[in-house]
């Protein structure tokens, strides 16, 4: 792969995650790029890495998915070089993001993560995120990791359910 085509790719990931409300998970960046045949996988991954090793893009790691966001070294290196990336592909991308805004947004509004404690317990913490930020966070402490991935999984399913019912119950003269 030649430094130029490298540095396309990575430029496109800048454009994708500057261009979204939401992280990215590393499946939303490479579907993006196989949907388009832009570039295989392990060279997608390759620029990533190498984005996040250059502090152009942070990861956060959630469980099983790390997803990407770009900083503020990121924005200002894509604004230099923004004209590097075609018209075309930039339509793409923004079509791309319009298509699936709803999905992003699930992907990434409601992350349940755990941390194993000194005593063998586990902490999890649940979020509903509102453009990135904390609307409604719940920790839990769990015997088992077991435990921790089952309140985990519940909660990508009943998180909706769970914050209606808190306010629901703290707020009641509101409801």
């Amino acid at each position: 792969m030649s430094t130029e085509t490298k540095q396309l790719y990575k430029l496109i990931i800048l454009y994708l995650l500057d261009h979204v409300e939401y992280p990215l998970s590393n499946s939303r960046l490479t579907e993006f790029f196989g949907e388009k045949q832009y570039a295989p996988y392990f060279n997608v991954q390759q620029a990533l890495a190498e984005l996040v090793e250059d502090n152009y893009v942070a990861a956060d790691k959630t469980r099983n998915t790390t997803r990407y966001s770009i900083t503020p070294s990121g924005s200002q290196t894509l604004t230099l070089f923004i004209k590097d990336i075609s018209p075309d592909i930039c339509i793409d991308i923004k079509d791309y993001l319009r298509e699936n805004s709803i999905s992003i947004r699930e992907d990434s509004a409601y992350p349940a993560d755990y941390t194993p404690l000194e005593n063998g317990e586990f902490k999890v913490r649940l979020r509903i995120l509102e453009r990135n930020q904390p609307i409604f966070e719940l920790h839990l402490y769990v015997p088992t990791k077991e435990a921790a991935e089952r309140v985990c999984s519940n909660w990508d399913k009943k998180n909706a359910d769970v914050y209606r019912l808190t306010v629901e119950n703290l707020l009641p003269e509101h409801m």
